[in-house]
């Protein structure tokens, strides 16, 4: 019987897990290594300790009412895409609306997780802490481990000749960056274009005599504004959307999205993308475009070696003059402190029963939340899993026996491993994921019943933004607000923006009335067949890394 939960991290992952067990009745206790909440989103000045955090200009790739928790919406005049200082202002919003800080012991490291001698019988923990220099130890019935994916700065120099033998300029990983001005007046050379590297690229451009930018990746960029000024993730993320994608052939459905992208601008005539690769991947960015129209970012093909004060890449042309070589290129993720018998079979979150529950283990009473890369909001898959999590804990959802686990791990984990820069392991569609752990913690929405009892909810459900509200309308946890949390949520995302208002006598209303019964037929056949068959995987070429 688990009663006592140890939680390792008090970020998003680690928040969220602690109110999970309190709503279970299970008694957490979580451990974090810093004075403060926040995880990544507590921007520092300095690299304090090794510790990850943003830089100091980031905006949030997800909209507000996409990735805020299920029963907690962002206050509704926060913008909708959000800068760091307002996420964390959030997170301790909902830590003392759900009295969370009392179970969390600060500046508090673990440094092990072991199994207790009578662990088969007893699924029971030893966790050794340190707290000013002195060591406790614990026993806990079970543990969740919530610290994420963006632990070790992933920083493959083996992979550029010269980069520490000859290269005589500065070098650095992404996570040592916190704003532009100590790159002032400099040629800077940035190594990688995901999200992070576009996001630097551009903001040096200002200040910067000249940016690189480095891929070897087939990249398309997206805008964080949709149609007629909307959030994309809005949108975009919809249960009709998805069932496109599952319906179409995927050849068709590329082919659709790649001629959306290139609407905006031809990424062929940028270097960036082909439609006739089969493998890449996304990038949120506003501005990229417009700096490499305008020269102030010049886009180059993958690094071959480094001379003195020049990089030399495959395509045989060579820049010259580069001060700092800036190397956005990931992460690693590392759980130093579990037990070697644990520990060494965690390559991947693939590893995982669901990307959650080591299969191995004799009793599931170890959880590792938030290991995962969604086409979405990773704080929403995360309160999912910590929700699922804490059921199986406190007993009223059952895993299937490990090698039950262990045999469905084998049928999804990919066969070749990845190099850790792509990501690839980690990335899963939002929709679907997210779909998964809510039924097997009983709170998937059922669109067919609610066509039957609820018509204009189940239309704004499969036509709208797939939001985390959906996941409180049924089951545990269920929570009064959800309904109309989800048929106001294009009011809350309005309602900043609402600090002039012109007129406009235009009514829309009824037109989407209309169009809402016309697609009445659609969704009821769609919801038969969402409950006739099962839903999609993983794709390992899935949307934007968010």
């Amino acid at each position: 019987m688990v009663r006592r939960v140890a939680v390792i991290g008090a970020g998003v992952g680690g928040l969220v897990s602690v109110k999970c067990c309190l709503d279970e009745g299970l008694e957490p206790i979580c451990f974090e290594s810093s004075e403060d909440i926040g995880g990544i989103w507590r921007y520092t000045d300095s690299t304090e300790n090794g510790r990850v955090s943003v830089y100091h200009s980031i905006i949030t790739n997800t909209s507000k009412e996409m990735s805020c928790f299920s029963d907690f919406p962002y206050p509704e005049d926060f913008p909708s895409y959000l800068p760091h200082s307002l996420v964390l202002e959030y997170l301790r919003m909902y830590a003392r609306h759900f009295d969370l800080l009392q179970h969390i012991r600060f500046q508090t490291t673990v440094l092990s997780v072991r199994k207790r001698p009578d662990f088969t019988t007893s699924g029971q923990w030893e966790v050794v802490t340190e707290t000013d220099s002195v060591r406790e130890s614990h026993v806990f019935d079970a543990v969740m481990v919530c610290t994420g994916h963006y632990q070790e700065p992933y920083l493959p120099l083996a992979s550029f000749p010269g980069i520490e033998s000859r290269f005589k300029g500065q070098h650095l990983h992404s996570w040592e960056y916190r704003d532009a001005q100590a790159f002032r007046g400099k040629r800077v050379l940035v190594v990688g274009i995901g999200n992070t590297g576009g996001d630097l690229s551009v903001e040096l451009s200002r200040v910067a005599a000249k940016v690189f930018l480095s891929t070897r990746s087939n990249t398309w960029v997206i805008s964080r504004v949709s149609d007629h000024g909307f959030p994309f993730d809005m949108v975009g993320t919809t249960r009709f959307n998805h069932l496109l994608d599952w319906l179409l052939p995927s050849a068709l459905t590329r082919r659709i999205k790649f001629r959306k992208f290139n609407s905006w601008f031809n990424h062929t005539n940028y270097g960036l993308a082909s439609s006739k690769s089969s493998k890449f991947k996304m990038i949120i960015n506003e501005e990229l475009p417009f700096c490499l129209l305008s020269g102030t970012v010049v886009l180059k093909p993958n690094v071959k070696e480094f001379t003195a004060n020049s990089a030399v890449f495959e395509d045989g042309t060579t820049e010259e003059n580069i001060d700092v070589v800036l190397f956005a290129t990931g992460y690693n993720f590392s759980f130093p402190f579990l037990e070697e018998s644990v520990r060494s079979v965690i390559d991947n979150n693939r590893s995982l029963y669901k990307c959650i529950f080591p299969p191995q283990l004799e009793k599931p009473t170890l959880a590792i939340i938030g290991l995962i890369q969604l086409t979405g909001s990773i704080m929403v898959g995360s309160e999912m899993q910590a929700r699922w999590v804490a059921g199986v804990f406190a007993g009223w959802s059952k895993l299937p026996s490990p090698s039950r686990m262990m045999a469905d791990v084998l049928k999804r984990k990919p066969p070749v491993k990845r190099n850790p820069s792509e990501r690839e392991n980690l990335k899963m569609w939002f929709i679907s994921y997210v779909d998964e752990i809510a039924a097997c913690a009983g709170v998937k929405p059922s669109v067919l019943k609610l066509l039957l009892t609820d018509p204009q909810l189940a239309l704004a459900i499969f036509f709208g933004p797939c939001s985390p509200y959906q996941f409180r309308l049924v089951g545990r946890g269920k929570w009064s607000g959800a309904r109309a949390a989800i048929l106001t949520q294009w009011q809350r995302t309005l309602k900043p923006l609402r600090t002039r208002v012109v007129d406009d006598n235009s009514d829309s209303s009824s037109a989407w009335r209309w169009m809402c019964l016309l697609a009445l037929p659609a969704a009821l056949t769609a919801g038969f067949l969402f409950s006739k068959y099962p839903q999609p995987g993983w794709s390992p070429w899935a949307g934007p890394q968010l």
